[in-house]
């Protein structure tokens, strides 16, 4: 084996959806965020698993992914695209029944000439600056836009993530504000809103790092492995140095890993001489720099050379080696490489 082996628990995945899905009354939709490619777990095998699990919603950021989605599921959920009408998606949009989220004048205007009895949604901006009409085009827009029966209309929270955060309210005042009188599905909350609490839920939750494992979903149950096949183990003497530019000196002597594995595969250099991989349940730092194929690892204190050792695991969170990284831990996952030989436990 010459590359890693990525592993997903579908049984961990669809176990957080419904812990998420617990925390809302019974009358609010539990959706699900499958964007990037499900968080660069295979958006296929994801939506798959999700909907046997009973998710009847789904999300995801432009058309193209929305595609792969349907292609999928076949007909039947519904699946919503962040990034609205844009130019070039008006058969893909109608084609598969996809639902775009419009977030201006000008997508409203696109959507509703081609596709003039299509569903869609509706992007509300309440103070990210992101996606989505402004109050004041909301307020010129609303008359016409709401008589056609949007089937969703949404706003995202900035600061979900920090429950003392400020924002968290005034953003609530607006989107109440904005949507005040509409007789329609309403969706604020992603993973963060939905620990805000009921009052940020309306009548659908989009869940996305929460179904990964990640936080801010503390008691979220570990989705994903990653196991490094070890290509060489060599004795390094005190005083020499390891990878490029010198990063790391041996200050006794060492016994160092090479492990297939880089940045080309989404172990962001940056980690270098600050994570650890786990032999079992021991842990083994990191040395030297990230390179583009290869990761050096002091294995010194093992018994014996390991035949792969594991960088994400019950050992290291994706968060945990995010915060190596001085990231988060949803470019850990969206960045795992392609390179990877991605395997399926549980039947979720």
């Amino acid at each position: 084996m010459a590359t890693g082996t990525l592993t997903i628990d579908l049984d961990a995945l669809t176990a957080n959806w419904r812990a998420l899905d617990a925390l809302s009354a019974a009358t609010v939709e539990t959706g699900a965020t499958v964007k990037a490619d499900g968080y660069g777990l295979g958006a296929g095998r994801v939506a798959r698993a999700l909907a046997r699990a009973g998710v009847r919603s789904f999300f995801v950021a432009v058309a193209d992914e929305g595609a792969a989605v349907r292609e999928a599921l076949g007909p039947g959920p519904d699946i919503y695209v962040f990034s609205g009408h844009m130019a070039g998606d008006t058969d893909r949009l109608g084609d598969l029944d996809l639902i775009p989220m419009l977030n201006s004048i000008e997508q409203m205007t696109r959507h509703f000439e081609a596709l003039p009895d299509a569903p869609f949604g509706v992007q509300l901006d309440t103070g990210m600056n992101r996606l989505g009409l402004e109050p004041m085009e909301w307020a010129a827009a609303r008359n016409i836009v709401v008589p056609l029966g949007p089937r969703l209309v949404m706003s995202h929270l900035a600061c979900a993530d920090d429950p003392s955060d400020a924002m968290n309210l005034r953003q609530l005042a607006v989107f109440e504000e904005m949507t005040a009188g509409i007789d329609a599905p309403l969706s604020l909350a992603a993973t963060g809103g939905i620990l805000l609490g009921r009052d940020f839920h309306f009548d659908m939750t989009r869940p996305g790092i929460g179904l990964y494992g990640g936080v801010p979903f503390a008691e979220a149950a570990p989705v994903v492995s990653l196991s490094l096949p070890v290509v060489q183990c060599r004795d390094v003497a005190p005083g020499e140095t390891v990878g490029y530019g010198g990063a790391w000196v041996a200050e006794a002597h060492a016994r160092i890993a090479t492990l297939s594995g880089g940045y080309a595969d989404g172990l962001i250099r940056a980690m270098g001489n600050e994570a650890v991989l786990f032999s079992g349940d021991v842990p083994c730092p990191l040395v030297g720099r990230v390179s583009m194929d290869l990761l050096t690892v002091d294995v010194t204190h093992l018994a014996e050379a390991p035949r792969h050792l594991d960088i994400l695991g019950p050992g290291q969170t994706v968060d945990d080696l995010a915060e190596a990284a001085g990231t988060i831990g949803y470019e850990i996952l969206t960045a795992l490489g392609a390179r990877y030989a991605r395997r399926s436990i549980g039947a979720g």
